[in-house]
């Protein structure tokens, strides 16, 4: 009797090996009742499997794979996110910008990367006000320009989230108290949707080297290095929400940004002598922000404040 069940179980039990395994590992996710999470975890198994039987994957490999997103993890804390450089470094977060851009009703500015240096609740200035809270040697200049709707009107009142590197390409994230802000504000625009405030130009820079992405960047004889760029969140009621940021012309990088944020629309420069400046005596960085209208899909924003990421996973 045991036999012959023994038997019917050889019989009907599926036969796992390198070939089955995929459809075996689909079978079991097959109840997910949410169907967005459904298509997402089958197509990532599916890819995953492939990767692993393209490259013939070992057991050595997989543990070194294992360890390394380990460290990534370790990484991260409420003032730095390994995930989103990895995310980055990888061409991730710019495609994944590149769909949501796709996704638009209308055109508007084109999306870059929010990065791991984005921080929340930035301190809210007046127009014409400095951004720079800390001694520094940068070369001042007026960044300044315009909010529009499709159609070209001004969009009044739309909040202008601005943060930077400074003159050595650091953060404050870097080198301050995480406590302390330095050259991030937030701005609303006046009645005919214009901004202008006081800043520094900033510096190209490495991304963070002394973490596990930092080795993976170093395996793969990269440089590392972002061009000189300023961050933008910008958003209105009605409006779509255009996460972006501006790049300097001249920068040595900015044709192997290694994080892939750069586009020909964003490369601006410093104008020395600009009659359009509305701080007289000042070089200007100028440029012009266009908002698509809303849409029914969630937020562009490929990235988050690092310490948002932390307490949801703690919560």
């Amino acid at each position: 009797m045991t036999r012959d069940l023994t038997v019917t179980m050889e019989a009907h039990m599926r036969a796992i090996d390198e070939h089955t395994i995929t459809e075996a590992a689909l079978d079991q996710m097959a109840s997910t009742t949410d169907p967005r999470l459904k298509e997402i975890m089958a197509a990532l198994t599916r890819h995953l499997h492939d990767f692993a039987r393209e490259v013939d994957l070992t057991p050595e490999e997989w543990l070194e794979g294992i360890k390394f997103l380990t460290a990534v993890g370790q990484k991260c804390t409420a003032y730095r996110q390994e995930f989103i450089l990895l995310s980055d470094t990888l061409g991730l977060s710019s495609l994944v910008n590149a769909l949501h851009d796709r996704r638009a009703t209308e055109a508007g500015t084109k999306s870059s990367l929010v990065g791991p240096f984005y921080r929340q609740d930035s301190p809210v200035l007046k127009l014409g006000d400095t951004i720079v809270t800390k001694p520094t040697n940068g070369l001042e200049v007026c960044l300044y320009g315009r909010v529009t709707n499709s159609a070209g009107q001004g969009v009044p009142h739309a909040t202008v989230q601005v943060w930077q590197p400074d003159e050595t390409g650091n953060y404050d994230l870097q080198k301050h108290d995480p406590s302390e802000m330095d050259l991030r504000g937030t701005f609303r625009t006046d009645a005919d949707g214009r901004f202008y405030l006081r800043t520094i130009a900033p510096l190209g820079y490495m991304i963070p080297m002394d973490g596990p992405v930092g080795d993976m960047i170093r395996a793969q004889k990269r440089h590392g290095y972002r061009p000189a760029h300023i961050h933008f969140i910008i958003g209105a009621e009605g409006y779509r929400e255009v996460v972006t940021a501006l790049y300097l012309q001249g920068d040595e990088h900015i044709d192997s940004d290694t994080v892939f944020g750069v586009t020909a629309s964003l490369v601006t420069d410093v104008r020395k002598n600009d009659p359009s400046s509305p701080i007289p005596n000042l070089p200007t960085i100028k440029f012009d922000f266009q908002l698509p209208a809303a849409a029914a899909y969630g937020s562009g924003r490929v990235g988050a404040d690092p310490s948002q990421i932390v307490a949801k996973v703690a919560s």
